[in-house]
């Protein structure tokens, strides 16, 4: 039923002289008028007229295949890393990132990180011992929806001022690497199922927030954002390295998966 209006007092017959009574009577013509507008709509001004976007160039050839991949359903099993009892937690992330290292090792033994690859003998050393360990703290979020945790970590690759950032989940018993991604970070973010990672501009004031969201159908984390969003009156940012790159590592059960290779993020939105 419909919500009951608030009764309104009936006028007076005949107004009193003194000043209480007249401030009464000011006070009693006020809520009348108001008993009057109540419940009734009022106009937002108008609106805007919709405008249609203009389609450009309609007889462009479409392109038939991408002008850069970046491994949107390509996955990467780690092998050596043992994962007890199906459980990531147990999984000991120092070891995660010396497999990583081992299988590249034109990327750090013997390549422009070597100096992560001699820092890992700083890890698990206690007090400023192990200060030089290049892993960071790892975090567990459910990103896949299964209701299992996920395992998000991070390491620096040095020399220079970048931060790997990879995403771990458990498939019959192993390890697979569902996410990766190197760059001048300054921010990591878990959401939802999403991973956001900020990274600053040479534009001052500005910075790049790209967002991985594990897609259920390709059993994959896509980028589905790559963005510049502004930041404030920051001053001038420090220029990201001409090395960074983005490849997705989504894992599918096909084996027959393509695998791309690595891009920088210029090349693929921005």
């Amino acid at each position: 039923m419909p919500p009951s209006r608030p009764s309104c007092p009936s006028r007076p017959g005949r107004a009193p002289r003194t000043a209480l009574a007249i401030v009464a009577a000011t006070l009693l013509a006020s809520a009348i008028s108001a008993c009057g507008d109540a419940g009734e709509l009022k106009g937002a001004g108008p609106t805007q007229t919709a405008i249609s976007p203009d389609k450009l160039w309609p007889d462009l050839t479409p392109a038939s295949s991408p002008a850069f991949e970046i491994g949107e359903v390509e996955t990467k099993v780690v092998k050596g890393v043992a994962v007890p009892g199906g459980d990531i937690h147990k999984v000991d992330p120092v070891e995660v990132v010396r497999a990583e290292i081992a299988a590249s090792p034109g990327d750090y033994s013997e390549g422009a990180y070597d100096e992560t690859a001699r820092r890992m003998a700083d890890c698990g050393k206690s007090g400023q011992e192990g200060h030089g360990c290049p892993v960071l703290k790892a975090y567990y979020r459910d990103l896949t929806g299964d209701g299992r945790d996920e395992m998000t970590l991070g390491f620096r690759q040095l020399p220079g001022n970048l931060t790997a950032v990879r995403v771990y989940t458990v498939r019959k018993d192993g390890l697979v690497q569902i996410m990766a991604y190197e760059d001048a970070v300054s921010g990591v973010e878990l959401a939802g199922r999403s991973v956001i990672i900020r990274s600053p501009s040479e534009v001052a004031g500005y910075e790049y927030r790209l967002q991985w969201t594990w897609d259920q159908q390709q059993h994959a984390m896509l980028l589905t954002h790559d963005e510049m969003l502004r930041t404030g009156g920051r001053k001038q940012s420090p220029h990201p390295s001409a090395s960074s790159s983005v490849s997705a590592s989504p894992s599918s059960p096909s084996p027959s998966s393509p695998s791309s290779p690595s891009v920088s993020p210029s090349a693929s939105s921005r």
